[in-house]
Formats: structure tokens, C-alpha cells, sequence
């Protein structure tokens, strides 16, 4: 005999995607403007590449510290907790990040900053979960998109701003960032759909009993996050200089990474609409398939119309591979999410290393095969790793 589970008493309003929209957005703006403008806080600082290395490596260690005190913290107390006062601390040590003059100053200040975008990060793709259940339909791509637009913004108005002061910029978008925060707070205290996530409307054998816990398939996701996030960190780092070792000109290598993004933006955006329709596991297979065959055909015909084209197929067919990822550990919890996404971001902070190791022992098109295997990687292990949620 079989029993139903009663459907969500509630509706979720729609207030409370909007407010996460916005959440993702602001986190993509922050961390865009900080990563533009990083040669003028290297600048201001006299710091050379090894100083400026112990810098980012104070940011990776306080975001990996903020993800996982992230997952227990919003496991006990709910990830919308995390949504203003991390806010509050980003924006800040945004702003404090522009005033430091000196390497043990920018180091404390990137723990900080690097804390508070962790204990962020879980806050926002938490409560995106359990929103997501409410709404009883995907939309983990779509708020992913919203942060991929804020850092496409932020890059703009970095870009633009390059006459400005970092510290005058780093200062606004950190009092934008806290005021934001302040203006959500009724909002977040108003959210139904953030902390709890409603019961599924599953049918439910009698007679099942629980599976037995393992953390196999939430460690199987982090594997996958950090293969995805290391393609990610690959474009960012190294699409440029690929196009630049392929004679292109100044702006066509600087476009790679423009390029790489609005495809990752746009497969994001319609990645919910495709996700409903096909399922997660089928899309994340058949776009990783896709990254890998466009990023490695581009490195065999060797030139830059096809670099770019292959750049461009790698954020399109990996769009939707970290929402869906992010979605499957979240029903594991807030400390799934924070697991995964540790482990993800150590794919991206460690990528990059690699593939320069590798260039310098062979060469870049042989290194750049390496985002092009693990994404090869993700189409083959997705669909058991998803399935398996």
C-alpha cells in the first residue's frame, strides 16, 4: 500500500526569489569588481606576484572557513541567517580592502573578505534550495544566472571606472553592498520559503525503510564542483593568454573571457526552462559533452576564431552543471552545500596552478586539455552522482 504526502501548506511568494536574485547578484558584482581591479591593489602595495599570491591565498582560506562553519551554522540555525550579516562583512571588507597599503593588512582583510563570501555563499544557494523546493520547479539556474549578470555588470564597471580610485570604488560598491543589505533585512525576516524546505508530494511505500547514510555521493558532487569550477577558473585565468599565444590582437584575447561568461550566462538562464523539461542529469551530461568536444576541437584547429568558439562552448555547456550540482547537495542539507561547495572552490583556486605547471612542461594547448578531460569527466559521472540524490 502506498501513501501520499501531503502537499506544501503555502504557496512561496515571489518576493523571496526576487531577494535571492538579488542576494547572487550582489555576490557576483562584489567578487567581479575585486578580481578587475586587483593590479591597482597590487599597485598601491608595491607587491610583487609571490606577495600578492599570499594575499589570494588569504581569501581562499577564509572562503573554504566560511563555507564549512557556513553549512553548520545554517544547519542549526537556518540558512537565511547568513544572508545579512555576512552581507554586511563582505560589503565592509570590500572597503577595507581598498584602504590597506600594506601585505599584512590585505592579507587580514582578504581572510575577512574571504570569511564573509563563504558564510554567504551557503546562505544564498541554502535557502535557494529549499526556495526551489517550495516552488515545487527549477529555478537554481536561473538565480546562478543573476550572479553570473552581477559579475558580468561589475567587470563593466570596473571597466569603466579605471579613472577612479580602487579605494574610492572598492568604498562605494561596499557601501552599496551593506546598505542593500540593511534595506533586506524585513524582507529576509518576512521569507517563508528560505529555511525550511516543504514536505515532498512523493508517493512513499509503506513498508520502505531509510537507506543507509553514506557521504559517498555528496563527496561524488564535490569531485564534480571542483572539476566544473576548474574549467571556470581556466577560462578566467588562461583564455586570454591562449588566444594572446595564437597572435590574436589585445581586445580579441581580453574578449575570451567576455565571451566565455555571456554563453554561461545565457545557458543559465534558459537552464530552468531545459532542466524542467529534460532533467538535470540529461542536461548536465549533454552540456558537458558539449564543453568538452567545443574546447577540445578549438585546441586541435589551433586558431583564434575557433578559440573563441570553443571558450564560448565551455560556459555554455557547463552553465548549467553547478546550479544542478548545488540542488543535489542541497538535499542533503546546508552542510552538503557547504561540503560541495569547499570542494568545488578548491578545483577553482587550484586550476589555474595547474595548468600553468603543465604548460611549462609541455605546452598550453596540451595543458588546457585538462579542463577538456574533467569536463569529458562530468558528462561520464553526472547522471549516477545526480541520480543518485
Amino acid at each position: 500500500m502506498t501513501a501520499i504526502a501531503p502537499a506544501a501548506p503555502y504557496a512561496p511568494p515571489t518576493s523571496d526569489r526576487r531577494l535571492l536574485l538579488g542576494v547572487f547578484a550582489v555576490l557576483g558584482l562584489v567578487m567581479a569588481v575585486w578580481g578587475t581591479r586587483m593590479p591597482a591593489v597590487q599597485n598601491a602595495a608595491h607587491l610583487g606576484p609571490g606577495h600578492l599570491s599570499l594575499v589570494l591565498l588569504g581569501a581562499a582560506a577564509g572562503m573554504v572557513g566560511g563555507l564549512q562553519l557556513g553549512g553548520r551554522l545554517a544547519h542549526r540555525h537556518g540558512p537565511s541567517r547568513l544572508l545579512i550579516a555576512p552581507a554586511i562583512g563582505f560589503g565592509l571588507a570590500l572597503a577595507l580592502l581598498g584602504q590597506c597599503r600594506t601585505l599584512p593588512t590585505l592579507i587580514a582583510a582578504a581572510v575577512v573578505f574571504g570569511l564573509a563570501h563563504g558564510l554567504l555563499d551557503v546562505g544564498c544557494n541554502a535557502s535557494a534550495v529549499h526556495c526551489e523546493l517550495a516552488y515545487q520547479r527549477p529555478i537554481m539556474s536561473g538565480l546562478h544566472a543573476a550572479y553570473s549578470i552581477g559579475a558580468l555588470c561589475g567587470a563593466a564597471l570596473a571597466a569603466v571606472t579605471t579613472w577612479m580610485p580602487h579605494n574610492v570604488l572598492f568604498a562605494t560598491i561596499g557601501a552599496v553592498t551593506v546598505l542593500a543589505a540593511v534595506i533586506a533585512l524585513p524582507s529576509v525576516r518576512a521569507a517563508t520559503s528560505l529555511d525550511h524546505a516543504p514536505e515532498r508530494t512523493e508517493a512513499v511505500p509503506d513498508d520502505a525503510k531509510p537507506a543507509p547514510t553514506s557521504n559517498a555521493p555528496v563527496w561524488l558532487l564535490g569531485a564534480l564542483a571542483a572539476a566544473c569550477l576548474l574549467a571556470e577558473g581556466a577560462a578566467a585565468d588562461w583564455s586570454a593568454v591562449h588566444l594572446h599565444s595564437l597572435h590574436s590582437s589585445e581586445a580579441t584575447a581580453a574578449a575570451a573571457y567576455a565571451f566565455y561568461s555571456a554563453a554561461m550566462a545565457a545557458g543559465r538562464l534558459a537552464g530552468d526552462r531545459l532542466t524542467s523539461r529534460y532533467g538535470a542529469p540529461a542536461l548536465v551530461r549533454a552540456g558537458a559533452a558539449v564543453a568538452a568536444a567545443g574546447l577540445g576541437a578549438a585546441l586541435l584547429v589551433g586558431s583564434a576564431p575557433a578559440a573563441l568558439i570553443g571558450w564560448m562552448a565551455l560556459g555554455a555547456g557547463l552553465s548549467t552543471a553547478m546550479p544542478s550540482l548545488i540542488t543535489a547537495a542541497g538535499r542533503g542539507g546546508p552542510r552538503a552545500v557547504g561540503t560541495v561547495a569547499a570542494t568545488g572552490y578548491l578545483g577553482l583556486l587550484a586550476g589555474p596552478a595547474a595548468i600553468g605547471a603543465l604548460a611549462s612542461l609541455t605546452s598550453l594547448p596540451t595543458a588546457l586539455t585538462l579542463p577538456v578531460v574533467l569536463a569529458a569527466a562530468v558528462a561520464l559521472a553526472s547522471h549516477r552522482a545526480l541520480e543518485s540524490r
